[in-house]
């Protein structure tokens, strides 16, 4: 096995992909870096107490450009935030910042910012990152500014997490609040808005069940299918379903297919590793039944204390899990024995009412198979190169963490001792 990763860094280390720009044009070698940070991120704002928030925040989701391989998508979250000191409550440090994709290319070992692209609602206005109202997504989270002063939900926030850029040029995006999955164009209006509750644009739903994701813990990751037909969401957590204390020890998860041109949906149950951990950070796809997931811990690698445990990749497969929607799509979706899938908890609860969970296998420990120690507390973002090179973003969090009393502090790696920076990490994998 140690040999066996030793060639396999070895040649991701020479990463020399052959790729088109276009039909006419001839393939363009390129050499991908071990790792790749991004170059001088801009001050975003600095807080009463000098602490610096950056802009920062794009290693929510990566989306590759199969025109240019040296181009790389990165999204951010609803922007920077920390826990407020009561129950449920945020605190967000810029409430009129606009989630958006920023176009990095890969200079010289280096991401360099080219273009912004602002997320939009169908007019065209900014879309921020606030909470939803009731009946359109809302999280249950109540939103604070750094004044303490309470921030009314909006229709257009939106917490984006997933990413993919579909053959045209337009972006579909999944969310943490409905959950929504929103097409937006090239350009980052709102083409489509698609959530459990019929009140986003077009008029297509996903199953009411999805309703029922825990805040801060909704649709993490979105892939789609290589022939462009079908998106494919993963949750992050398992869901609130029916309830936070019915579900405490579970660790069954739901992906959620859905066919672009029909709407049509599935459904089906991962089984995350052990109930202490996150969840699941992305999903990217191999194929249109074969994917790759992120699981992972919320610790920091190489830390002197409490260090991260678990960050792992795995390769999934759907094409023999049991479909586990909902014909009647009820509230708390399909039962079995009167218990929700989430109730079911684990493997053997699954097996026990028939349920048949997709097949996930080991393919990279970020812990212990990159050449250097992983740092970072998150690995959120995942993308595919040709020859099965592997793209990982971290999200930095704008640079900050909570400070334990209602503030904003430097996010500072242990490991380090520097603040932390959007990255991408390049790792050759054998499939």
């Amino acid at each position: 096995m140690k040999k066996d990763l030793l060639a396999l860094f070895t040649a991701a280390a020479i990463g020399m992909v052959g790729c088109k720009k276009n039909h006419e044009e001839p393939a363009t070698d390129i050499s991908y870096p071990d790792v790749a940070e991004v170059s001088d991120p801009s001050v975003l704002f600095t807080t009463a107490a000098g602490v610096k928030v950056y802009n920062g925040g794009f290693g929510s989701a990566v989306a590759t450009d199969p025109n240019a391989p040296d181009v790389f998508y990165m999204l951010t979250d609803r922007g920077s935030n920390v826990a407020g000191q009561l129950a449920n409550s945020i605190i967000i440090g810029k409430p009129d910042f606009d989630p958006q994709i920023g176009k990095f290319r890969l200079k010289d070992g280096k991401l360099v910012l080219e273009q912004v692209i602002e997320l939009k609602n169908a007019a065209g206005g900014k879309l921020n990152g606030l909470p939803n109202p009731a009946g359109m997504g809302a999280s249950g989270e109540i939103a604070y500014d750094l004044n303490g002063q309470v921030i009314a939900p909006s229709a257009d926030g939106i917490d984006s997490e997933g990413l993919v850029r579909a053959a045209d040029g337009s972006f579909w995006i999944s969310d943490e609040y409905g959950p929504h999955i929103a097409h937006f164009d090239a350009s980052g209006k709102t083409i489509e808005r698609i959530n459990p509750f019929g009140t986003g644009t077009g008029g297509r739903k996903i199953p009411a069940v999805f309703a029922n994701r825990r805040a801060n813990r909704g649709m993490e990751g979105l892939a789609i299918t290589p022939d462009g037909k079908t998106l494919v969401g993963m949750m992050q957590s398992p869901m609130y379903n029916p309830t936070k204390a019915a579900t405490a020890n579970s660790v069954v998860l739901r992906i959620l297919t859905f066919d672009i041109a029909t709407g049509a949906t599935k459904q089906y149950a991962y089984l995350m590793d052990n109930v202490s951990l996150t969840g699941v950070s992305d999903i990217v796809a191999i194929n249109s039944t074969t994917f790759l997931t992120i699981e992972r811990d919320g610790l920091f690698g190489g830390a002197a204390t409490n260090p991260a445990a678990f960050k792992k990749v795995f390769k999934i497969d759907i094409s023999g899990a049991t479909d586990i929607s909902d014909a009647a799509d009820g509230a708390t979706g399909k039962l079995y024995g009167g218990k929700t899938v989430e109730e079911l908890n684990n493997a053997a609860g699954l097996s026990t009412a028939g349920v048949v969970p997709v097949i996930k296998t080991l393919v990279l420990d970020l812990l212990k198979d990159l050449p250097k120690v992983y740092p970072h507390d998150k690995a959120e973002g995942l993308a595919l190169l040709p020859g099965n090179i592997l793209v990982i973003s971290n999200d930095d969090d704008f640079g900050v963490v909570d400070n334990g009393a209602s503030g904003f502090a430097q996010k500072i790696l242990p490991l380090t001792n520097a603040v932390d920076r959007n990255r991408l990490y390049f790792v050759k994998i054998k499939l």
